[in-house]
């Protein structure tokens, strides 16, 4: 969620610099499970050189696991041996699917046609039949992996319940042997702080106010172009409305009022016919535009629903949803000249859109945060500032090689400079070799969730685009991090709800994230020009 999600930030070891040589590694021997440290034989070095050896060099963990045979572990000992097993499950995984692609690799290889001048047909129907029983075992094997992360989380999430219940235990002990600091205490550590240099804070508390009209008159991304068919339909709450996106009888995009005129029922449960969305209730059909061309089994009356405005450029579909007429131009979200498109993810979270937006425009938090993920490893700076013009919404941050850039209303654009796991290369994005592109919008579907749409591109290892079933890789990192995320934004929502600020003391790392607000503030008070704009 931070502004380096997925792919090559994520503890993946992205490091494909073009000129590195590593070799390849892939599955010898058997595979016996006693626990999940169990294995005997595991993976050894092949002889032949191959790039994707350092795309996925990761230390095999079970060296570093401390050694409890036969000893009686308390509550934290299990917790911290049961977060190996998750290290290694990761490891495992790795080497699963660099098996799949090293297969992929010599299936390449045998059907090159330079092979047919050293190989008979018969020959190379037997390679291609053992290819693909190797190919068949290691998907096997991938499957089995998968049972074993999802084991080993069950295990790591009961462990971590069993710490909490301690700590609380501990704490309720504490707290009741403690007596309360005196009045005049307080009215010292009070003074203290006022004693101190003025302070500029924002008030964001209290519960989350109706979303302002004017917040409404822009454009917003709601659904990547791939998601939606001919014969498809999709259903999106925008500011606390229910609409249903589709494609008319020229492929061009509409939204309509998820909600047949009729009777009120939802027309997504339904199907499209000939560029109509049919209500699956009584089989009223409307255009993209909201009105109803047939009523079966009655006289055709006029009957239209609400349609927004709707465009799709780039490979994204846009929808208006405000009162004021549209803007002709949109906002082009594509990744730099070099990058090509990897992944491209939507996923329903359960908080404020604004708050959701705080969080990406801040990396300040990431080797506090994303501990287990892309900034394992991550020494923490002496200081962190994010660089940018006085009149402005992007820059960069210093000392993470990693511009940034707010985009009004939602959207957030990042490009980070990759180099080794654990690792950012050089001091500014011009400096590293390889770089990951992030796209996040954060749609508004109502006060208390968020409809986050992810776009990850790289400019290197155009060959990862092409490896069977990666997108679910993609998706499951990128749920990874946004899980580290959300239990920490889930509980600002909580206590911001109940009257706390979440915005009571900006330092000044938080400068991207104090103009977005600023700006948001602007657009509901009906500022004529908006801060960190050019003037129109």
């Amino acid at each position: 969620m931070t502004a380096i999600a997925t792919a090559g930030a994520f503890s993946l070891p992205i490091s494909l610099c073009r000129s590195c040589k590593a070799s390849k590694k892939g599955v010898k021997g058997g595979f016996r499970v006693f626990a999940v440290f169990g294995e005997e034989n595991s993976l050894g070095p092949r002889d032949k050189k191959s790039s994707w050896g350092t795309l996925f060099d990761v230390e095999d963990p079970r060296s570093k696991v401390p050694q409890c045979k036969g000893k009686f572990l308390d509550v934290y000992q299990a917790l911290e041996l049961a977060k190996y097993d998750i290290q290694y499950c990761d490891w495992r995984a790795r080497q699963d699917l660099l098996t799949i692609m090293l297969l992929h690799e010599k299936v390449v290889e045998l059907l090159n046609p330079l092979a047919r001048e050293y190989k008979s047909i018969g020959s190379m129907k037997k390679e291609l039949a053992e290819l693909q029983g190797e190919l068949a075992q290691a998907h096997k094997q991938v499957h089995t992996s998968e049972a074993r992360v999802s084991a080993a989380l069950d295990k790591l999430a009961y462990m971590e319940k069993l710490v909490n219940g301690k700590l609380l235990e501990h704490k309720t002990k504490t707290e009741s042997s403690v007596a309360s600091p005196s009045s005049s205490m307080l009215t010292q550590s009070l003074d203290t702080v006022k004693g101190k240099s003025p302070r500029k804070s924002l008030d964001v508390s209290g519960p989350v106010q109706p979303y302002h009209p004017r917040l409404k008159n822009f454009w917003y991304p709601v659904a990547f172009s791939t998601d939606l068919k001919d014969d498809t339909m999709i259903p999106i709450d925008c500011f606390e409305e229910p609409w249903v996106l589709f494609r008319g009888k020229y492929g061009n995009p509409g939204c309509v009022r998820n909600t047949c005129a009729h009777r009120a029922c939802p027309l997504h449960l339904g199907s499209v016919n000939e560029g109509r969305i049919q209500c699956p209730y009584h089989g009223w059909e409307y255009t993209t535009d909201g009105k109803c061309e047939k009523m079966p089994s009655t006289r055709l009356i006029n009957v239209k629903i609400r349609s927004l405005p709707c465009l799709e450029q780039e490979g994204m579909i846009w929808v208006w949803p405000g009162d004021d007429p549209p803007v002709e131009t949109l906002p082009s979200l594509l990744p730099p000249s070099g990058f090509e498109i990897h992944a491209e993810i939507v996923i329903e979270l359960p908080v404020e859109h604004g708050l959701l937006l705080d969080n990406l425009l801040d990396l300040a938090h990431a080797p506090f945060t994303h501990t287990s993920t892309f900034a394992k490893g991550w020494t923490v700076p002496s200081l962190v500032k994010f660089l940018t013009p006085a009149s402005g919404l992007q820059g960069y941050w210093d000392p993470y090689p990693i511009d940034m850039e707010f985009r009004p209303p939602c959207m957030v654009l990042s490009t980070i400079g990759i180099s080794k796991p654990g690792k950012l290369e050089g001091q500014s994005t011009k400096e590293c070799a390889t770089h990951l592109h992030q796209l996040h919008v954060c749609l508004p579907s109502s006060r208390n969730k968020t409809r986050l749409l992810y776009r990850m591109s790289l400019d290197f290892a155009p060959v990862l685009k092409h490896i069977p079933f990666i997108h679910y890789l993609w998706r499951h990192f990128a749920e990874q991090v946004l899980n580290e995320d959300l239990r920490l934004v889930i509980g600002q929502q909580e206590r911001m709800i109940n009257g706390a600020n979440v915005w009571n003391w900006p330092v000044a790392y938080d400068k991207l994230g104090v103009r977005y607000r600023l700006w948001r503030n602007a657009v509901e008070q009906g500022s004529k020009q908006l801060p960190f704009s050019k003037p129109m």
